[in-house]
Formats: structure tokens, sequence, C-alpha cells
């Protein structure tokens, strides 16, 4: 790891809230409705479906061809609430494996009740992908494609007991 100036960090973190961060009631209206989809890219279509349906346990919603790119298929996964994990696959190109870079995409988190996660953190298990357990609420993953998930079993708006909405 780098030398970072720790106490520089935190410096500008206060610094950045004091500017920017407003108490709830201060706060604008967001004029979202909520996330419509993220969308990832697909190696193998049917890998994604099996890996996302039968062992992280979205139900797949849709599966049509990708406007945008002929013979390319969209899909779509449902997470809740009206909200969808969507997917592309690029046949014909050569993007390369995933990689971490600016403005590109570190993980998704997504909630899930504690039942729930428990029986996705066991699917996981049984179907050998590795995994990591954070505090006790956290499972962070890499699909077949090198995404990185976490299931959490916070409720939404919540992070590991701290309201961030």
């Amino acid at each position: 790891m780098p030398d970072i100036d720790l106490a520089a960090a935190t410096e500008q973190r206060a610094r950045l809230r004091e500017r920017w961060l407003r108490p709830a009631g201060d706060r604008q209206a967001t004029i979202a409705r909520g996330l419509h989809h993220t969308a990832l890219v697909s190696g193998d279509v049917e890998r994604t479906i099996r890996f996302y349906q039968d062992v992280v346990g979205f139900p797949l919603t849709e599966l049509v061809e990708n406007r945008d790119y002929p013979g390319s298929s969209h899909f779509f996964f449902d997470i809740g609430h009206g909200n969808l994990l969507a997917f592309f696959d690029f046949p014909g190109l050569d993007l390369g494996p995933y990689a971490e870079v600016l403005g590109g995409l570190h993980h998704i988190a997504i909630s899930v009740d504690p039942e729930h996660w428990e029986a996705a953190v066991t699917r996981l298990t049984e179907a050998g992908v590795a995994h990591e357990v954070h505090s006790e609420v956290s499972v962070y993953f890499t699909d077949p494609d090198g995404a990185r998930i976490e299931l959490i079993a916070d409720p939404l708006g919540e992070m590991y007991g701290t309201r961030v909405l």
C-alpha cells in the first residue's frame, strides 16, 4: 500500500462533510425513483444466468437482443424493490478480463434479508465460489467474469449499524 497521510485524509473527510453533508431535514429531495438497472458485461450468457439465478438467488426476468449491438443479448435479474441487475454480452469482441480503473466499478452491494443472506452464503460455499464474510453481515465474491459483488444483510439505508440514508 502506498504511504498515505492518515491525519490529512481524516481532515479532508471532515472538511468535505462540513462543506457538503446536510442533515436529513435540510437536504433537497432526490429526483431519483431508484436504481433502474446496473449493466455489467457477461462473457457467457448461460453461465451468468446459472450463477445469478441458481447460486446467488436473483430470478431472471427478461432476455432480449441488445438494440445497440446486433447479435448481443441484454438480460435482467430482479434484485428487489423494482431494481434490476442487467448484463450484455458482446460476441465477437475481445474485451479482456475485469480491471479496476478510475471511473470503473469497484463492487455492487445488494441488500438481502438476513435469512436469505445465510442461504446465499451456503449456496456460494456449496457451489465452490470463493467468498469472504465481513462483520457478520457482508459477503464478498466475484462473479464468473470477475465483477465484485457484496450481499449485505443490513437494511437499505444502513451500513454496519450506521444510517447512511
